[in-house]
């Protein structure tokens, strides 16, 4: 077995095995909240096991044997720190620099080698998620933690299938009749989307959740840097669909620069297409240029008509999110802490209600809010929604 398969097989199996007790360890107590001092036998078997693991792929240096390869290692090597993270035996508010020198220079060397982030990422946990007889990698093997995973993967592939329609629409052009079958297609994606979301958000337990699945993807420190922690928004499907759809623009400089906050999270090619929506003219743009010429004629109104009920589907996924997962699961249990336990408790690392206001500002962006003091499309919809009545 090589180094590689040794790290691969101790992710898949003891590590998991690890997590789990001591999950059940704290989940037991009156304040879930607390892992100090809580299962440190265990705690120190994590750490030593992993870094006996991880020094001699250090020693190796070979980055050499393909993308996929390194890509899977430095999913490992971020499991490992981040489950480190979540135990509270590395922590970036009281460090200057990352005590695990071995895993943060394997992972420095790993993520320089994929050009990504050298922490694990969202597609690690989902698009690129590999199952071995039925089993998928994972921090637990807490059903609610599987139960998060998969449903988010789907909403993810989903979201990914949407964009290519919406994509495809334009060598075609606004105008073309054929372009109904991509409108269908992005709108079956994205109810797709709406279904899978609401079955995770009615069988998620909530304190599973918020205390025993969300604090894997907390913030870590990787030498002397911070890097926020992975989420489902990491996959450039969602933003693919901002862009063509119009809704969010590449000018708009704070959506810009999450834009490019996130691409060292995102797998190489979701990062390539995603430069290249940020160059194209959106689909509500190319109908708002035609709108005053032929607002009238049958095929403008079929496609905006089609257009609208995109953006629709669209605006449901966001309130979804956000109203729901955000609200439900991270916002209303948040307000049971102590300020103390409130530090680090947002996987992109700003405090909670600066985390809100954000999120908040991004739905309604999605959804065309009737705001003055952002950039949304609100008008812009109003116009096609009145020609294509």
């Amino acid at each position: 077995m090589t180094n590689t398969d040794a790290f691969e097989h101790w992710i898949r199996t003891a590590f998991v095995a690890m997590n789990t007790e001591l999950e059940t360890l704290y989940f037991a107590q009156a304040d879930r909240s607390n892992v100090a001092g809580v299962g440190d036998a265990i705690k120190t078997a994590l750490h030593d096991e992993g870094r006996a693991l991880i020094a001699p792929l250090l020693a190796e240096g070979s980055t050499d044997e393909g993308f996929e390869a390194a890509f899977g290692l430095l999913g490992n090597v971020g499991f490992y720190i981040g489950a480190l993270r979540r135990h509270e035996l590395t922590n970036p508010d009281v460090e200057e620099r990352s005590p695990l020198a071995e895993a943060s220079a394997l992972a420095l060397h790993v993520g320089a080698a994929t050009g990504m982030a050298p922490r694990f990422a969202t597609a690690h946990l989902a698009t690129h998620n590999l199952a071995v007889e039925g089993v998928r990698k994972s921090f637990t093997s807490l059903a609610d933690e599987f139960l998060f995973i998969d449903e988010n993967t789907r909403g993810i592939l989903s979201l990914q299938r949407a964009a290519d329609a919406l994509q495809r629409i334009l060598p075609l052009g606004v105008s073309s009749p054929v372009i109904d079958v991509l409108y269908e297609d992005a709108k079956g994606a994205l109810s797709d989307v709406i279904r899978f979301n609401a079955r995770l958000f009615d069988q998620l337990d909530i304190d599973r959740f918020f205390y025993s699945v969300r604090p894997y993807y907390k913030p870590y420190r990787v030498g002397r840097t911070v890097y926020r922690g992975a989420n489902a928004g990491d996959s450039s499907g969602i933003n693919e669909i901002d862009l063509l759809l119009g809704l969010c623009r590449a000018s708009d400089t704070t959506y810009a620069q999450m834009l490019h906050d996130k691409m060292a999270y995102m797998m190489p090619a979701d990062q390539r297409r995603l430069r290249d929506c940020m160059r194209r003219r959106s689909l509500l743009d190319e109908l708002l240029a035609l709108a005053d010429a032929h607002g009238r004629a049958p095929w403008f109104r079929a496609s905006a008509a089609a257009f609208l009920d995109v953006c629709d589907l669209f605006a449901t996924t966001a309130r979804q999110h956000h109203d729901q997962l955000v609200k439900r699961f991270i916002e209303q249990p948040a307000g049971a802490l102590s300020p103390v336990r409130l530090n680090g408790i947002t996987a992109s690392g700003p405090p909670l209600s600066v985390l809100l206001a954000s999120l908040e500002r991004l739905r309604d962006l999605r959804c065309a809010a009737p705001r003055s003091d952002i950039p949304s499309r609100h008008a812009d919809l109003a116009k096609l929604r009145a020609l294509a009545g």
